[in-house]
């Protein structure tokens, strides 16, 4: 959607400047919603703690439907998924042939970059919108070809249940039923006992948004940080900036394959046009049957390639990228955490 990019693009200049060095965030904007609309009250985390202990975000107000796991569990909203944690919510559905694949792939980096914080100090929840075809058993074919551990579950339950959880948790509202996809990319990260709750994009910048639950939830940083002084001036070509804001979550140059295939040569491998047109609209060519795009498919596990609306310049640009990158001496994976956090 042309929505994910210009959310992307403006979340990607944040994700640079915390990467060249910047310490602190700009204050979250707080959000109202009546309680009988699509969500709890987002707050700055600035909000005094006795103001926050009034708010009514709890029992009374979150559902306590019955939903089931990936593991064919059965859970309930409020008692076992949000009562005394912290926790990140997105809705999906495996199905999805737009923002669902590029979410997961996203969180599954926050993921691992919040390490041992999962599953202890907050917990995922992806709750799908198609139940019919979103059993259990697919739901865990679709988590564990994503890399999903400890500390995030998938959910699924009644259409009726998933509507009213959904609408109360705000990540369901009117106008999302004209979207392709059916919902909108929404994160809603959520500290119940506190009654703190944040909107985010979710398919922000995975070190960004790491960086972001972190700030909201008040863990402590205690490594060591580098002065501004100190920071590299951070440069992006245009190929590089789309490379790294829409690509680079699925895909490298020269370090191996992730979701999708290492690019290195892809340039040389591919026919240009082919190219041109796949990064342009994989959907479509899936749909279409073609031959590649449907062996790529299966050979990297059915994970669907999102159309991300690329402009042929944009898209131009990025080849060009991935082409000089493929020319360059490769350099190590480079591996981010915040554990200590």
């Amino acid at each position: 959607m042309n929505s994910v990019r210009g959310t992307n693009r403006a979340d990607l200049t944040a994700a640079a400047a915390l990467l060249a060095g910047a310490a602190a965030l700009l204050p979250m904007v707080a959000e109202r919603a009546h309680a009988h609309d699509a969500a709890p009250a987002t707050r700055n985390a600035d909000v005094p703690a006795a103001t926050v202990a009034r708010t009514r975000w709890g029992a009374d107000y979150f559902p306590n439907v019955p939903l089931t796991t990936q593991d064919g569990t059965t859970v309930h909203l409020y008692d076992d998924l949000l009562k005394g944690k912290s926790v990140a919510m997105n809705v999906m559905y495996t199905s999805c042939k737009d923002e669902c694949p590029l979410e997961t792939a996203r969180l599954a980096q926050v993921q691992k970059l919040l390490g041992e914080r999962m599953g202890k100090d907050i917990f995922f929840y992806s709750i799908t919108i198609d139940p019919k075809q979103d059993t259990p058993k697919v739901l865990k074919a679709y988590a564990e070809k994503y890399g999903v551990g400890p500390g995030w579950l998938f959910l699924t339950g009644k259409e009726e249940d998933i509507k009213l959880a959904t609408k109360k948790l705000g990540l369901s509202r009117v106008r999302d039923s004209v979207r392709k996809d059916g919902h909108s990319a929404s994160l809603m990260v959520g500290n119940e006992p506190g009654g703190l709750w944040m909107r985010n994009s979710a398919v922000d910048n995975p070190q960004f948004l790491a960086t972001t639950i972190a700030n909201f939830l008040g863990w402590k940083d205690t490594t060591p940080k580098k002065s501004y002084a100190e920071a590299r001036p951070l440069v992006l070509d245009q190929g590089e900036y789309f490379f790294q804001s829409q690509c680079s979550v699925c895909h490298t140059v020269g370090q191996g394959d992730k979701m999708g295939p290492d690019l290195a040569g892809v340039t040389a491998r591919r026919d240009r046009a082919w190219l041109t047109r796949y990064i342009m609209a994989p959907d479509r060519m899936l749909a279409e049957r073609d031959p590649i795009a449907v062996a790529l498919f299966e050979k990297y596990q059915y994970a669907r390639m999102p159309n991300l609306r690329l402009s042929s310049d944009e898209v131009a640009a990025v080849l060009s990228y991935v082409e000089a990158r493929s020319r360059a001496p490769r350099e190590p994976a480079r591996k981010d955490s915040i554990t200590s956090r």
